[in-house]
């Protein structure tokens, strides 16, 4: 490219941009003025599932016991999404596609906002409105406030992040938790001041209702997994340094997945779950029959029921999965990076972790072949009393019980509710 062209092309490239924030600064004066003058509708309710890149996750089950009780033809619900057209809901629900304007009109005037992770802190709260926010997980890794360091992606300092999320946290009035230590946590983690629900997580409600071998078997099809096959299910979290850039972050391993074959394919299959930040790549075609990826859309309640075992690190994904009482394998090969640097931890995680702890592929492997359960069934025990106590298949239904005295203008207690957060309480 000549000088010429490529001036021309900087041109071109600069215009590009100026309208772009031209046309953001227009739509944004436009959503305020809709915040400002229209009246919040009790009936809209707004769903939201990981920023948008699924329909998954606590919102997700929430949704589907509003539609098992009708109440999607009561209410106007809508289910905000990156690509509305890629994502199959039940029932009457509108897909938005975010950042468009029809998703700042319903936020605008929705009367509630059910979410598992933060709106863009330029989306106004107003008095009327109710916002219910599940979160996603409990916490081994520090989160937020408690962070000391700040490794990830478009953040300038600590600082900024910490002040960004306790405006964040503040516009949240329920919250929900799957023990009374998450509840700690999340009330000095989000410096939250509203009120606490423990009542456990929607999504694992099926992990109660559908854990019966007619149910596995069927999942197992569903998903195209051999039924003569046991099933490993590989979950690990994401790493806040390792990214391509726009939110996008990179899976993040040195498992040998060759190694795995060779010990297992005869009698084993291995799922491999992405974060729902992770994008690829990921080409697993040479281990072709033993490995299989499933992406962040796909509902891990699901892959819990058909897996054996789990091996994951430092996700949350070992609290629900715990609930299941089946082996628990932890594949830690950056341990102490991410303990002493990246993150840090809420608790003792290689005294209590409910399963063994490999920091190589031969390790797990050897692990996997000589685990007994007895070994573990004591600390098993003690994790799921202090990690998960709340759980007992009810929280979906408890949560849609609140969401129906909210869009009839009542709080948890029953007494007329305007908006305002409250305090400890809610459903038990």
């Amino acid at each position: 490219m000549n000088g010429e062209s490529a001036h021309k092309k900087g041109e071109t490239s600069g215009w590009k941009k100026a309208a772009k924030q031209l046309l953001k600064s227009v739509v944004l004066a436009g959503y305020r003025m809709m915040a400002a003058v229209l009246p919040v509708r009790s009936n809209v309710i707004v769903i939201e599932s990981n920023l948008g890149r699924n329909a998954v996750g606590n919102p997700r089950y929430i949704y589907e016991e509003m539609v098992r009780r009708g109440l999607d033809k009561k209410y106007r619900i809508y289910y905000i999404l990156n690509r509305p057209e890629s994502v199959r809901l039940p029932g009457q629900a509108v897909r938005v596609k975010n950042f468009r304007l029809r998703f700042y009109y319903v936020m605008a005037v929705a009367g509630i906002w059910i979410s598992d992770t933060r709106f863009p802190n330029y989306i106004r709260k107003r008095k009327k409105m109710v916002y219910i926010q599940t979160w996603h997980g409990t916490p081994l890794k520090k989160l937020a406030l408690d962070m000391e360091e700040i490794h990830m992606e478009n953040e300038d300092s600590l600082e900024a992040y910490k002040e960004s999320f306790r405006r964040n946290a503040a516009t949240w009035d329920y919250l929900i938790a799957q023990s009374e230590f998450a509840a700690k946590i999340f009330r000095q983690a989000f410096a939250f001041k509203g009120t606490m629900l423990l009542c456990g997580y929607p999504r694992n409600d099926r992990l109660f209702a559908w854990n019966h071998p007619a149910d596995i078997a069927r999942l197992k099809e569903k998903y195209g997994i051999p039924g003569n096959k046991r099933v490993m299910l590989y979950a690990p979290t994401w790493r806040d340094d390792d990214f391509y850039g726009n939110g996008r972050y990179r899976f993040a391993t040195d498992m040998d997945f060759g190694a795995m074959k060779e010990a297992f394919e005869k009698e084993w299959v291995l799922l491999v779950k992405y974060h729902y930040l992770v994008e690829g790549p990921g080409d697993f075609g040479q281990w072709e029959g033993f490995v299989r990826r499933f992406e962040g859309d796909c509902d891990i309640t699901e892959l819990y029921l058909t897996a054996d075992i789990l091996i994951t690190d430092y996700s949350s994904v070992m609290f629900d999965y715990s609930l299941l009482k089946r082996p628990m394998f932890f594949y830690a090969y950056d341990l102490e990076y991410y303990r002493d640097t990246l993150r840090g931890f809420y608790f003792n995680f290689e005294k209590e972790a409910p399963g063994p702890i490999s920091q190589s592929t031969p390790e797990l492997i050897r692990q996997i072949r000589e685990y007994r359960p007895e070994e573990y069934r004591e600390r098993a025990e003690a994790f799921g009393k202090r990690y998960h106590s709340a759980e007992n298949g009810t929280a979906s239904e408890k949560l849609v019980d609140l969401i129906e005295r909210c869009c009839e203008g009542r709080g948890p207690d029953g007494r007329a509710y305007d908006g305002r957060r409250g305090g400890q309480g809610g459903p038990k």
